[in-house]
Parts: structure tokens; sequence; C-alpha cells
């Protein structure tokens, strides 16, 4: 069996949790036996992972061009993963003239319309409420779940979000967090201890607008209150294409410091002793928890960050939205070895039980297995995506053959 995944971009695993979770996905269809290709539009960085040598077909694509129609009719997929809903609006129509049998899945990685409506909020200064899901990344995005046979929901609570509010049959829907290793004992025993460790550490790419909200309030409100009870404790942020306007918070008498992007996530998260990530928007699971976690350091975060990351187990630390409480809940860790390692031991807990990929595997392989050989009536009863499919992708499908030709 063939997959092809439409990447939105080359995936950066060294740089973004969005990365990872693409090469996540890419090993599980490898893992339940598919041959897999990754097509994009993107162009490449020094970034990008090479997914040739792991086994992965690539093809550079253009946008607006029938030369991608060729390309997928001679592939011949039976799966189509698009990166992204502005992915599915843009090949969706092809893939689907050219394949109608292919399943075609969409991956969230988080909830965009959330995400805006989460910002929108924010930059009025008001409490998020449903109001703000009326916008119109919302709109395009679960217009895309309904077009696809499968979609992928990273949190339990998007889930939630998605049935309740937007109401979207579960069918149409599958819950796949991360997923990756248990946290092994002998692991355990080979991470630097509470003593061995120093300062504060966040970590996140800056061109995802959610760190930059949080790394400039974490600078604004939170660090100076950390830094009355413990002047000697640097405040250490990593993240993948700073800009002028974040390194200008780069501050070494305040012992704030702003870097770039680390070589290895791990490896500076377990050198600090507490993980902040205050985060004010956002959607979807933190990458940087799931990191902290895994590398035995307690993490101090928000409502917002700690969304579907412990489900009902406690939290591998504190949780705080006002910068008081934050500030205090960290300069607890980072003071009592007792709170430090109770929070290690609830982060291997979170991992083991919530996210092994042994675990989730099984899970997507039967889903994928029951819709191919369910896809007719699993299509016959999506009415509202034979709906959009005659209706809204017209648009989209004209405005690019136009494109096209005026290309030529």
């Amino acid at each position: 069996m063939r997959a092809l995944i439409l990447g939105n971009v080359w995936p950066e695993p060294v740089s973004s949790a969005a990365g990872t979770r693409i090469m996540q996905l890419l090993k599980m269809l490898q893992n339940v036996g598919f041959e897999v290709h990754f097509a994009c539009a993107a162009g490449k960085t020094p970034l990008s992972e090479d997914l040739e040598s792991q086994n992965v077909s690539t093809k550079e694509i253009k946008l607006n061009d029938a030369s991608f129609d060729a390309y997928l009719s001679e592939l011949n997929p039976d799966l189509v993963l698009f990166d992204k809903f502005v992915i599915e609006e843009q090949y969706g129509w092809r893939v689907q003239e050219q394949c109608p049998q292919a399943l075609r899945i969409l991956e969230t990685i988080d909830l965009h319309g959330l995400r805006k409506g989460r910002e929108a909020a924010l930059k009025d200064g008001k409490a998020f409420s449903q109001a703000y899901l009326h916008n119109d990344f919302a709109k395009r995005e679960i217009a895309s779940i309904y077009r696809c046979d499968l979609t992928l929901v990273i949190s339990e609570y998007e889930m939630q979000l998605l049935q309740d509010f937007f109401r979207v049959p579960a069918g149409q829907l599958l819950y796949l967090p991360f997923m990756v290793d248990a946290i092994q004992d002998e692991e355990i025993r080979n991470w630097k201890s509470f003593k061995d460790r120093k300062h504060f550490v966040t970590i996140g790419n800056f061109r995802h607008e959610p760190n930059w909200f949080s790394v400039r309030y974490l600078k604004t409100e939170i660090w100076p209150l950390i830094r009355r009870q413990l002047p000697e404790a640097e405040m250490r942020v990593y993240g993948s294409y700073p800009a002028e306007k974040h390194t200008q918070l780069h501050n070494p008498k305040e012992h704030f410091y702003v870097f770039g992007r680390a070589e290895s996530a791990h490896k500076v998260i377990e050198d600090a002793r507490v993980l902040l990530a205050p985060l004010l928007t956002g959607a979807g699971l933190k990458g940087k928890l799931l990191d902290a976690m895994q590398c035995g350091t307690p993490a101090v975060t928000s409502q917002v960050g700690a969304e579907g990351m412990h489900g009902n187990l406690a939290f591998s630390g504190s949780i705080s939205d006002t910068p008081e409480t934050f500030a205090k809940a960290a300069v607890n860790f980072y003071t009592n070895p007792v709170s430090w390692q109770e929070a290690q031991t609830k982060g291997v807990k979170i991992i083991n039980s919530r996210f092994q990929a042994e675990f989730w595997q099984p899970v997507f392989a039967e889903r994928l297995n029951h819709l191919k050989e369910n896809l007719a009536d699993h299509r016959l009863h999506n009415f509202t995506g034979a709906m959009l499919w005659h209706q809204s992708l017209q648009a989209s499908k004209f405005m690019s053959k136009w494109i096209e030709l005026k290309n030529r």
C-alpha cells in the first residue's frame, strides 16, 4: 500500500513540535505496512529532515500546476494525508479527481480556529469565549474536516470541542496524541539529579506566534518576580528563527538570555532545573511540555499550556495563570527537591500512561482498516461532506485553474 503525505512545509523536528508530529505519523504509516511518499511545494531549509535516509520517497511539487495531477495519477496512493487544512484546500479536489478511492486524512496538529480565536481575545483584552470560535479559520477548518474521510485530533479537549460545539460526528474523528517510547527505569537513573541542574529554560519556534506571546509575558511579568527571590538564577530561552523583536529581549544584566535554535532540545531541557511555559494562546498539545517530561524536568505552565496533556492524572509540575502564582510555583520547584522529585515522577506516569506509541499504533491501524473496508458506506453517511464537495471547493478549484493558465 502507498501513502502520500502532502506537507505544508518540509518537516523540521529540531525546530518544532509540528515537525516531530509529522515524523511520528510517517513512522507509524511505515510500521502498519505503507510505502510512504512525501510531497511539498515549500522550499527546503538546512534544518529539513533527510526523509530519503528514512526510506521515504520525496517530491518537490508546484502550487496550481497540472504536473501534480500527473504525479498523483502515476503514484496512485491508497491514502493521502494533508498536513493542515490549508493543504487540503489546495490539493484536496485534485486528489478527489485523480484518486477517488484513496483515503483522505486530515492532520490538524492543532485547531487553527481555536488558536486564532484565542489570539483575537488576547488582542481585544477580553476573556476567551465561544463567540471567538466564529472566525474564518474555524469555518474553513471545519469544512475541510467534513471533506476528508478522517481527521486526526491531537488533544482530547479539541475532540470534545469538535463534537460538542462544532457538532462534528465522532466517526469523522480519531484522537491520536503524541506518540513516544515509554520511559524506562534505566533512563530515569541516567537523568541529571536536582543538584546537578541549574537555571530555568523555555523553548519553542519563534515563528509560532503563541511562543512569542509566551516569552514576552515571561520577560515582562513573571521573570522580575522570580529574580527577586533567585537573583543568581538564569532564564534561558531557545527557539528557531528568532527575529529582531525576539532578540531584543536578551538582557544579560537581568539574567534573561535569548538564544537561537538548540542543537538538542532534550539536552538544554535536561540541563535546566525547571521549564517555564506561560502560554497565553495556542491549541493542540505542547511539545515542550512533552520534552520536559521525557527529560525529567518539572514544568510550570498555564491552563492553555496544560490543556490535553495530563488527562485525569496529576500534572508534572504546576498550572498557574497569574504572574504571582506562576512565579511562586517556579521558585518552589527550583528550591524544593522534594516537590521537584514528585513532579518528575508525575511526568513519567503521564508519558507511560498516555503517549506510548506501541498503544496508539494498533488504534490507528484498526481505524484505517475499518475505513478501507467500509469507505463507500462511510462516505454515504457524510452528507455534509458531499454537500461541501459540491459547493465550496468549486471556487478553489477554478481559482487554481485560472492561476495555472495565467502562469503560462
